[in-house]
């Protein structure tokens, strides 16, 4: 099964700002990118993690994966 068919718009919307931002960073951080609520984003996180898009660096702090680089890219 592709990948993309997993993600909807918000995780979509989180990689991209994540990258966008290009340093690991907090869900505060990636909301205020993407225009998103921050208490959304965390919750996102368990999900990304699962499917091996983002990694956390430390506790509340994730970055994304190299399978992550490629999805936000599209």
């Amino acid at each position: 099964m592709a990948l993309g068919s997993e993600l909807d718009e918000i995780d979509m919307a989180i990689l991209k700002a994540m990258k966008e931002l290009g340093k690991p960073a907090r869900p505060k951080e990636i909301a205020a990118k993407a225009g998103l609520d921050a208490r959304r984003v965390a919750a996102k996180m368990r999900k990304l993690r699962r499917l091996g898009l983002v990694e956390k660096v430390e506790e509340g702090v994730y970055k994304l994966t190299e399978e992550g680089e490629k999805t936000a890219e599209g």
